[in-house]
């Protein structure tokens, strides 16, 4: 029953009981996180970056090759791990350029290991698209978050980003439970819903309004409130991605690390489109 069908006491109750977990792990998490950001400097920032990475290759590699792959050697995931960990320090050390070399070796390599897999198996070649492709979709999409804090204004850049989308997953959540009456892509996510998406994206706005006014005064009205509509409705997009993996692979969550959040896939989906699309914005549109 919604909480607003109920006396204070018995919603605040509701409430708690609902999503203490979810909570409880964003209560200890989040200040770890602040701290990191604030304090922990571009190498310890980059190394954490690297570590998310592996861990949510790891449960990529668990939604895409649940179904279809069962002797999918260890290997091959491995390959992945080790190549994702060192684009995120490889752009960290020599920047943007070193990307190429990564995603080139390891093409090579898991086309390389494609042709011992194929005489066993005619399923070789989409074995090395999905590695191919989670490289691309987690590890690079993720060491955007790296010049992006190693910029001048870096901390407050990613700041800015973390909390338009948290602040706007959050506002979807309530306002979709609450609110929310006609579904936005039933397909995919049963329970998003227009009024979510609405929801998500006003407390977006709202969140990087107040965070301009308070920490980045060079930026205009306009111009954060462009860059937070596009980032939040990209990271929308991100959410809904992710879901179609799960959903294919007849999977709730991608993981059950993060308590009330599901896996590291679920709580980063929305960032992994939304770190590139913002650093994107801020170095060639609102520099």
């Amino acid at each position: 029953m919604p909480s607003f069908f109920l006396s204070p006491q018995a919603a605040v109750c509701y409430f708690v009981c609902m999503h203490w977990k979810r909570w409880l792990t964003a209560i200890v998490a989040l200040p770890l996180l602040f701290l990191l950001i604030l304090k922990g400097g571009a190498l310890l920032f980059t190394l954490f970056v690297s570590a998310v990475a592996v861990v949510t290759l790891w449960e990529y590699f668990r939604i895409v090759f649940s179904n279809h792959e069962p002797t999918v050697h260890w290997f091959y995931a491995w390959w992945t791990y080790a190549f994702g960990a060192g684009l995120v320090l490889g752009v960290h050390a020599y920047g943007f350029g070193v990307m190429m070399a990564f995603l080139t070796a390891h093409f090579i390599g898991a086309a390389v290991m494609s042709i011992f897999r194929f005489k066993l198996t005619q399923d070789a070649p989409v074995v090395v698209l999905k590695q191919v492709f989670g490289l691309f979709y987690i590890p690079l999409f993720l060491s955007c978050l790296v010049p992006l804090y190693n910029d001048g204004q870096g901390i407050h850049w990613v700041f800015l980003l973390f909390l338009i989308i948290v602040m706007g997953d959050t506002g979807a959540y309530y306002a979709g439970s609450y609110l929310g009456r006609h579904k936005l892509c039933p397909a995919v996510s049963p329970k998003k819903t227009i009024e979510g998406a609405v929801g998500g994206l006003t407390a977006s706005l709202l969140i990087a309004f107040f965070y301009k006014l308070l920490f980045i005064p060079v930026l205009s009205v306009p111009a954060v409130l462009l860059f937070a509509a596009i980032v939040g409705a990209v990271g929308q997009v991100g959410d809904l991605f992710e879901s179609e993996f799960k959903r294919a692979a007849g999977v709730k969550d991608s993981g059950r690390l993060l308590p009330g959040h599901g896996g590291f896939l679920d709580r980063i989906d929305a960032l992994l489109f939304a770190i590139p699309t913002a650093y994107l914005l801020k170095e060639y549109l609102l520099s």
